[in-house]
Parts: structure tokens; C-alpha cells; sequence
């Protein structure tokens, strides 16, 4: 069966129950991951799940349930189990489905060509960045890991008010590990791309940038605490936005979990930041033309001038808030109902080169990796993280540090950005230019 006829079958037993309402989703996909050490496969895993999952509306209760199994028996405990669940939960009256709306046309999401690419060629890929990573430099050491992966999937979806939309999309990644050593110290670096086709890698680039992050740390000093400006390259900077991306979601600002809470019109951040989630962004990781409810995806702007303009929103969290969804569900996997969350959340990109950044710069540091910002409190904001990088010197590169910490709150960074890169990278579904920032806590030795 393809997926209409599979939620066709679902429908017709959905539609003899008595219920309220309804939504099927079916999911497939075809995924490979392949790392290879020493110029030989190490890991080489497919996978080919397909699934089925419904959420059931009952009395204000809602229900789910999914199969993994498309036996009709399978499919009709699903139902059963689902029209239980919906009868015991607590019944809510903002539960319920969306209402169907046009969705935006999306290209550049399938790409048919990735399937004439033979696997040699792909275990290749990992083979070449292993080599070209390890050939950039006499001091890179090894390769700890490098990989290829690949997925193609459909999703269809359709609920009891006349949703239906289906989509076909492709998506490939590569990374790797690099490390260098010299007089006895050891440095690591990383770096990954991604695309909807396989010519969207380029290895050599890869390659390159990995070895760079590892070969400019090695022979890193420790440096005395300091306040001063301080770079954040767009890694890091993606990092820490991605702490603050959560206070942008409706649920924890109407739970008062969010940095946000009743900030809504403020002017909270610096008046050259401007900060979107975009579902329909061209090449975005989370591009699609609608979300895990079916809702079109859009591009909502958060922050302009400093101020917070709007916050993201599926139908459960709109229908308690009285707006719009923004077309934010999204999902885990079949094995999960929908829920809040980001599709491509990014800071917008400056018109400064990274050297322009550093211009003007007495004294000060180019970040370029933090540990620990996942401890940064969600709530208030406060963090404390180890990291490492470079002292800057009249406005250049002077030596790389290790072993500082940086403090302070994530409102109060991204409120003294000053200066804004014109390199935005997506990290995930999060992305960020690099970003100067006027003053920050650095403590040292």
C-alpha cells in the first residue's frame, strides 16, 4: 500500500468510532550511515522504517497511538488504543485539529538524482575526507571519525477537517574529526556539511576547516581574567542562541519558563539583532512546506530593532494564547505525537568580514568553542562555560588560549551584540553569523 491507501484503510476504521475527530499520519524512510577508520569501513548501517501514527479527539480528551505495522490487526489495536486514550485523559477544550490553509510551493527538497548514486561512491566520500583531513598537515595525528549519512523519507498527512498534504525530501551529511599534536600538547577539531543532494558536500572544505579548528589551538596559553569585547564565531554564537531559541516557544512563555515572559512588545536585545524561524527557507535543515499537524510552515520574525515581535506557536499553544499557529509542531518520530519546537531559527546575517570584526580591538577574544552552555539556566538565563580560542591585539590575531570560563546572562550578550559577520551557518536547525560582543566576563589563571 502507499500511504493514501494505508490512511485510507486507517480512516475507515477511525470513522465508525465515536469520536470527534481525528489525524492520521504515516511516515517512511530510507536512511544509511557509514563511518570508515584507517581507510577501511568501520560502521555501514540502513534502515528502511516505515510507521503509522493518530491522534483521536473524544469529550475535549485527546488520545495516540502509532503502529509500526500495517497488519490490519495491528492497525485496528492502534485505533483502539487511541480512542482509550482520548476517553481517560483530562478532558481540555483547546485540544483539537487545525483547519486546512494553502501551503507554500518548496523547491529544492527531493532529490531524485541521489538514488543513481552508487554506495561505493558514497563510502568514497568518507574515505576522502578521512585522507584529505589527515594530509592537510604533518601535525594532524588522525582522523577520529569520519562519516556520511543520507536520508529520503515521505510523510502524509490528513485529519478530520480536511488536512492533507504529503511531502518527499532527501537530506545528506558528512563530518569529521581531526586531531593535532606538537610538543606534547593534543588538540581536537570538527567540522560538518549538509545538503538535499549529494553535490551539496564538498569534502575538501570539510576537510580544511576540521584541520584548521585543531592546528590554530595547539600551543594554546592560559591568559589572566579580564572584561573586554569578546568574538563569538558563528558556532559558538549558534550554540548559545540555540539556549535562548526556547524562550521564544509559546508553551514556556505562557508557563513562565521562558527569559521572555511578558517581554512581548519590549525592546530586550541589541537594536542590530534581528532573529527569525523560517520553515521555509531555501536549503534550511527543517524546510518543509507544513508542519507535524499539517499547518504551512512560514517565516515569522521575532526580534527587530531589539524588539520581541512574536513567539512560535502550534495549534494547542494558538488556541490558548487565541492567535495563529506559526506552523511550529513538530516531531520525534512516529513514535511521538507532535509537539512545540523550531524549524530554522537564525540571527540574520551582518555585512562584516571576520577581520572587520576584530577591528579596533585593543584587547579581546575570538571564542570559537565553549563546553557546557547546555547548563545555562533556561529560565533565567545565567551562564558559566568553559572555553577556548584566541587573544586578540590591536585589532589581529595575537595567540590561542584554553582553559577560560566565560560568565554572565544570555539576555544581557545578546542585548551588547554590536557588530554582526556576514558568515550565518546553521548548526542543526539553528543558526547564527559571528557576533562581537562590547564587554564580557572572562576569567582565566
Amino acid at each position: 500500500m502507499n500511504q493514501i491507501e494505508i490512511a485510507d484503510t486507517i480512516e475507515k476504521l477511525l470513522t465508525v468510532r465515536a469520536i470527534d475527530g481525528y489525524e492520521i499520519s504515516v511516515a517512511a524512510s530510507h536512511n544509511l550511515s557509514l563511518e570508515v577508520k584507517d581507510q577501511k569501513i568501520d560502521t555501514f548501517k540502513c534502515s528502511e522504517p516505515v510507521g503509522v501514527s493518530i491522534r483521536v479527539l473524544k469529550a475535549d480528551g485527546l488520545g495516540f497511538s502509532y503502529s509500526t505495522s500495517l497488519a490490519e490487526r495491528d492497525l485496528e489495536r492502534m485505533v483502539s488504543d487511541a480512542v482509550t486514550s482520548a476517553e481517560n485523559q483530562t478532558p481540555d477544550p483547546c485540544n483539537g485539529f487545525p483547519e486546512p490553509r494553502p501551503y507554500p510551493l518548496i523547491e529544492g527538497l527531493f532529490d531524485q538524482e541521489l538514488a543513481r548514486v552508487d554506495e561505493d561512491r558514497k563510502i568514497q566520500c568518507a574515505m576522502d575526507l578521512e585522507r584529505l583531513t589527515c594530509a592537510v598537515d604533518p601535525r594532524i595525528s588522525k582522523v577520529r571519525k569520519a562519516s556520511y549519512g543520507e536520508s529520503v523519507y515521505e510523510v502524509y498527512i490528513r485529519n478530520s477537517r480536511g488536512v492533507e498534504g504529503s511531502l518527499r525530501g532527501t537530506s545528506v551529511s558528512a563530518s569529521v574529526s581531526a586531531i593535532a599534536e606538537e610538543g606534547g600538547d593534543s588538540q581536537m577539531g570538527w567540522d560538518f556539511g549538509f545538503g538535499t543532494s549529494f553535490s551539496d558536500l564538498h569534502v575538501e572544505q570539510i576537510a580544511a576547516s576540521a584541520a584548521s579548528r585543531a592546528l590554530g589551538l595547539l600551543g594554546a596559553r592560559k591568559i589572566a581574567s579580564i572584561r573586554c569585547p569578546v568574538v563569538l564565531d558563528n558556532q559558538v554564537a549558534s550554540d548559545i542562541l540555540e539556549v535562548l531559541s526556547s524562550s521564544f516557544l509559546a508553551e514556556n512563555v505562557l508557563k513562565g519558563k521562558s527569559m521572555l515572559a511578558e517581554k512581548l512588545g519590549a525592546k530586550v536585545f541589541s537594536p542590530v539583532l534581528k532573529i527569525r524561524d523560517n520553515g521555509i527557507l531555501h536549503g534550511g535543515m527543517a524546510t518543509a512546506p507544513f508542519d507535524a499537524e499539517g499547518v504551512p510552515q512560514q517565516d515569522t520574525l521575532l526580534v527587530e530593532d531589539g524588539r520581541v515581535l512574536s513567539f512560535l506557536y502550534d495549534s494547542y499553544w494558538a488556541r490558548r494564547d487565541g492567535v495563529q499557529s506559526t506552523g511550529n509542531a513538530t516531531r520525534g518520530g512516529i513514535k511521538s505525537p507532535a509537539y512545540l519546537g523550531l524549524t530554522n531559527f537564525y540571527i540574520e546575517n551582518g555585512t562584516l568580514s571576520a577581520p572587520e570584526l576584530l577591528r579596533d580591538m585593543a584587547k579581546g577574544l575570538l571564542i570559537t568553542d565553549v563546553m557546557g552552555i547546555h547548563t545555562a539556566n533556561p529560565i533565567s538565563g545565567d551562564f558559566s562555560v568553559g572555553a577556548s580560542g584566541f587573544f586578540v591585539e590591536n585589532g589581529a590575531i595575537a595567540y590561542p588560549v584554553k582553559e577560560i570560563a566565560l560568565s554572565g546572562n544570555i539576555i544581557d550578550l545578546f542585548a551588547s551584540v554590536e557588530m554582526i559577520g556576514d558568515d550565518l551557518r546553521f548548526f542543526g536547525s539553528v543558526g547564527s553569523p559571528s557576533l562581537r560582543i562590547s564587554e564580557l566576563d572572562v576569567s582565566g589563571h
